[in-house]
């Protein structure tokens, strides 16, 4: 495995990189003034994210995802891994460069399974980031890190489906600019385990769908694109609106899942590494008991510990960038689901560190400390909580020792 980045890359991540230190960070708490500047933070989108949009597009910094497709950059998973990362240094920043969740994972299930007419209705506008999208699999009356206990409803009835459940944490339902979801529900409880879910395309002003509301992660609301609870009342959709046919959904998610899993670790990396740097800066300017910080051991040992675990999470994420592109998703599924447990604690503990280095400061919204350690948490539950991950990985391993699965 050679993880070296060839010219292409890393003249993206030279540009990259320019383009977050002259603005990106500095439009952060810009960003935050603009939308509590609003009648209500649910508005609109703050005009500097659409400036900042355009500005990205422009200079070619634009759907740096999807390999192995004409709509992205043509970049494969491993060339993505480090600009993904730098973008995860910046809770604003995926979006800028239309490389944000869920749309990213959206747009490659269309890419994916779309017919036609559905890249020219929903995926071409979500390329351009004119809109946004959601995804709703999640249901709060059922344990959903087992995907086949969903029991929202997708029934044929002649030329339509109608859908009816309750859904919640679809990130990014709250946005103004959302208008499509891509709902996960049960179309044949008879079917075999593995099919009986369809997913299907609902415009979300369709007669039915209604917004309950937005679910806060620690207190903070993620204005505005928000989580949302939806409810789905006899809504009608054409049968057109189908993804890849009955019974396909549960196959659809794990396609689906496979990269929104590596994704998020690559940008956790970058949060972990961007609050490494605010530590070390912070510890040399700061003095206690008639000693600099920087100089007291603890601190000493929370960095080091932290380099060491910020580069053991990264190489882990490599390799898993680096099968999927060579031997696909399904064969890489073991190296997948120990970064998917790995990152997000690596990149709490980190996190934790930089807060407590901060003192009072770290806890406040002054620096983005607290904010990125709630992203991170939810991170340890969003596609798949760390208990589903290592069960899977333990079932993996132990195959390897089964006597009954070997042949003399």
């Amino acid at each position: 495995m050679d993880f070296s980045y060839s010219d292409k890359v890393k003249d993206l991540e030279k540009r990259l990189n320019q383009f977050m230190e002259e603005y990106v960070y500095p439009n952060e708490k810009v960003f935050e003034e603009e939308l509590n500047k609003q009648e209500t933070r649910w508005s609109k989108v703050p005009d500097i994210m659409e400036e900042l949009k355009r500005k990205a597009k422009k200079e070619g910094l634009w759907n740096l995802f999807l390999p192995e497709s004409d709509y992205g950059a043509g970049l494969t998973n491993q060339e993505y891994a480090p600009l993904c990362e730098i973008m995860g240094r910046s809770l604003i920043a995926p979006e800028i460069f239309n490389c944000s969740a869920p749309d990213t994972g959206n747009m490659e299930v269309l890419v994916r399974y779309g017919t036609e007419e559905q890249k020219d209705r929903w995926l071409k506008p979500l390329l351009n980031g004119e809109i946004r999208s959601c995804f709703s699999m999640t249901e709060p009356d059922a344990a959903s890190s087992d995907a086949t206990n969903i029991s929202c409803s997708i029934e044929r009835d002649g030329d339509e489906y109608v859908i009816n459940g309750r859904k919640w944490w679809s990130s990014g339902a709250g946005d103004p600019r959302c208008k499509i979801a891509i709902v996960m529900g049960k179309n044949d409880p008879n079917a075999p385990k593995y099919e009986q879910q369809s997913m299907i395309l609902v415009p979300l002003d369709t007669e039915g769908v209604k917004m309950e509301r937005t679910l806060p992660v620690f207190g903070y609301d993620h204005a505005p694109h928000g989580h949302g609870e939806i409810t789905f009342n006899e809504v009608r959709v054409p049968k057109e609106n189908i993804l890849w046919g009955e019974g396909k959904g549960f196959a659809i998610a794990q396609g689906r899942l496979g990269p929104g899993r590596i994704h998020h670790c690559m940008r956790l990396i970058g949060a972990a590494e961007r609050s490494l740097e605010e530590l070390c800066k912070r510890v040399q300017k700061r003095e206690a008991f008639g000693k600099q910080l920087s100089k007291q051991g603890v601190i000493q040992e929370w960095i080091a510990d932290s380099r060491i675990e910020i580069e053991q999470a990264r190489l882990l994420t490599l390799k898993a960038a680096y099968m999927m592109d060579t031997v696909g998703n399904k064969a890489a599924k073991q190296e997948i689901a120990m970064i998917k447990v790995v990152a997000p604690s690596m990149a709490l503990r980190v996190i934790d560190r930089a807060i407590q280095a901060f003192g009072a400061a770290g806890v406040s919204e002054d620096v983005p400390l607290a904010a990125q350690w709630a992203n991170a948490r939810t991170l340890r539950l969003a596609d798949g909580p760390d208990e589903v991950h290592r069960a899977q990985l333990a079932r993996l391993e132990l195959k390897k020792y089964d006597v009954s699965l070997q042949t003399v």
